[in-house]
């Protein structure tokens, strides 16, 4: 996600904060109480967007971490240790996040830790070098993250943005080989992310790229874009950077002008509830996910048991931190069986020792993680009248 800048909060805010971590918490808190002595815990910290812009993702990713702590935790934890989740509302601003970093920090020893966003990622990142007793995980997919040599105590839950932009490609040069992909993309870090890689992974595929459009973040009104999108007539167009606007203006508007291009989004666009949200314009919309989602059919032990924990619907976002917590588990349960203490260091090695690791359906394939990211999708379809979102393809290994 992309980094924000700081505004004040006010009381009442902070009461709603203080009420949303409780209640995020819930699941989580029973378990310190019967933990043994604090030194002995695996805490996971974590800087969490329980309110602000990104609260839609924040409640979801504590919910998902949570919940996983409880399993381990109700099966006798790892090697006779709880596990104790610490989050920190952040409001999805950097420096309340280094803040919340610093207080988890300074009364827990802290072995694992979330993070909210790419600003914070690059912040706190030096101390975390200079610390060198935690492995971080968190809601970014940058793909500047993604380089073991500058970011070697953190690590992407799934593919980073370039990555998912490799996905889509392959799965459009199989589908049609040789065809014209149109890039639109936000004005912000998050939206070039991948631009200038991902034209050249088209071309090396055969593909051709005839335009590529940036607009504001935000922006509203669209309709110059969509000519220029018209008069190259690609046959797949990829959003990038948007959560939902103007994603939805951008079709509606092409397709009166006779668009017959496919369109596609990246993770943060491809919640099911996000997708719903685009009405007509979202039938057959595509796009790439790392994880199954929450109503699929296929076998997955453990979506199963998040849908006995969990009977209503839960968002990618869920899946993203329960699967960062599961990676995070297994890290530390790899250490301690190799009688290794849990520092940032071995944690890291541990989490690079997966190989063929099934997550019990979560990732429709076994993962190997040999870097920073796991490079593994899957491109979905919406069918509006299901108010689903549908495999469109098998899982695409990088």
């Amino acid at each position: 996600m992309p980094s924000t800048t700081h505004t004040t909060t006010s009381p009442a805010s902070q009461r709603r904060r203080t009420l949303l971590l409780a209640a995020g918490a819930t699941l989580a808190a029973p378990l310190t109480a019967t933990a043994q002595a604090s030194g002995e815990d695996i805490v996971i910290g974590g800087s969490i967007p329980l309110t602000g812009v990104f609260a839609f993702a924040g409640v979801g990713i504590n919910a998902g971490i949570g919940d996983y702590v409880k399993m381990v935790n109700d099966a006798g934890g790892i090697k006779g240790r709880k596990l104790k989740y610490v989050p920190e509302d952040t409001g999805y601003k950097v420096d309340v996040s280094v803040a919340a970093y610093k207080k988890i920090t300074s009364q827990n020893k802290v072995n694992l830790y979330y993070g909210d966003s790419t600003g914070f990622a690059k912040t706190i990142n030096p101390e975390l070098d200079r610390a060198g007793s935690t492995l971080m995980a968190g809601a970014s997919f940058a793909s500047e993250l993604n380089d073991p040599a500058k970011y070697p105590n953190q690590f992407l839950v799934g593919p980073d943005y370039t990555e998912m932009f490799g996905i889509l490609l392959k799965h459009i040069a199989k589908e049609k080989p040789g065809a014209k992909v149109a890039f639109v993309y936000s004005d912000s870090e998050f939206g070039r992310d991948p631009i200038d890689k991902s034209e050249a992974a088209a071309k090396a595929l055969g593909l051709s790229v005839p335009v590529k459009i940036m607009t504001p973040a935000g922006s509203v009104d669209v309709s110059g874009e969509v000519i220029k999108l018209r008069r190259a007539a690609p046959d797949y167009t990829i959003f990038h950077g948007y959560i939902l606007a103007p994603i939805p203006e951008f079709i509606t508007q092409g397709k009166q002008q006779g668009m017959t291009s496919k369109w596609m989004g990246t993770f943060w666009t491809m919640d099911s509830s996000t997708v719903m949200k685009m009405g007509e314009a979202a039938d057959g919309f595509m796009g790439v996910m790392p994880y199954r989602y929450y109503y699929d059919t296929e076998k997955a032990p453990m979506l199963e048991k998040i849908r006995a924990l969990r009977p209503e619907y839960q968002s990618t976002a869920y899946v993203q931190g329960f699967l960062a917590a599961m990676l995070f588990t297994e890290s530390a349960k790899r250490c301690l069986d190799a009688g290794k203490p849990l520092d940032g260091k071995n944690l890291k090695a541990a989490l690079n020792s997966i190989k063929d690791f099934d997550t019990g359906g979560l990732i429709g394939v076994p993962i190997t993680i040999s870097g920073n990211s796991i490079p593994v999708g899957r491109v979905y379809r919406a069918d509006m009248k299901a108010q689903k979102m549908v495999a469109a393809s098998d899982w695409i290994k990088l």
